[in-house]
């Protein structure tokens, strides 16, 4: 997958998830609960959609570096190579 991909991936599980929220005006460098109305039950949920869908296990020790749509790509880039 390319980044790009992997962005409009990462959009659509939000999107799933919260289905009120608007993300077509992401910005992918500031923390994506700070744009949107996120609490850690809907973080989980995102965490547990890209092991369902993607394969991608993320530890817990990894959820720091999924804070931004940027910083989800720079993650998950190296786990969805050859997807």
């Amino acid at each position: 997958m390319t980044r790009a991909e992997i962005g409009e991936a990462i959009v659509e599980i939000i999107e799933e998830i919260v289905p009120d929220e608007d993300c077509s005006g992401l910005n992918p460098d500031e923390a994506l609960r700070d744009q949107l109305e996120l609490d850690s039950m809907d973080f989980l949920d995102i965490v547990m959609e890209l092991r369902k869908k993607y394969g991608v296990e993320v530890p817990e020790a990894d959820y720091p570096r999924l804070a931004t749509l940027a910083s989800c790509i720079d993650y998950l880039e190296p786990h969805l190579a050859g997807k």
